[in-house]
């Protein structure tokens, strides 16, 4: 499978994996069953598309904000993608624990599951 593949299916699960997370631990955050491929699609794709325009305007704008565009492409994967799809409740803290998921994912999604990711970065 190519490397591009992989690193998308890598980033849909620790996608998954953050809001799910979310979804059990906060009571303000609900997904409903139904939606929930649905809800990871969208937000995966809001954050694809975010990621490099924030991290542009953050590096010319507000330097100082760089080390937090990844929360702040969360935020906004987050909202967008409650105003996008009926099947997401955002609430609390929502933001930081998707994030959380998500960063753990992406570490241990390329150790465990998808080991050429982790290969070809050692190369």
């Amino acid at each position: 499978m190519s490397r591009r593949l992989l690193s998308a299916a890598a980033l849909l699960i620790g996608n998954a994996a953050g809001l799910l997370l979310a979804a059990l631990l906060l009571e303000g955050f609900t997904i409903a069953p139904l939606s929930f491929i649905v809800v990871v699609a969208i937000f995966t794709l809001v954050q694809v598309i975010a990621d490099p325009l924030l991290t542009r305007v953050g590096e010319r704008h507000v330097p100082a904000l760089k080390g937090g565009i990844a929360l702040v492409v969360t935020f906004v994967g987050l909202l967008l993608t409650d105003f996008i799809t009926t099947g997401l409740v955002i609430g609390g803290i929502s933001n930081l624990l998707v994030w959380l998921g998500a960063l753990i994912a992406a570490v241990l999604i390329p150790i465990f599951v998808f080991k050429d990711l982790r290969e070809k970065r050692q190369k």
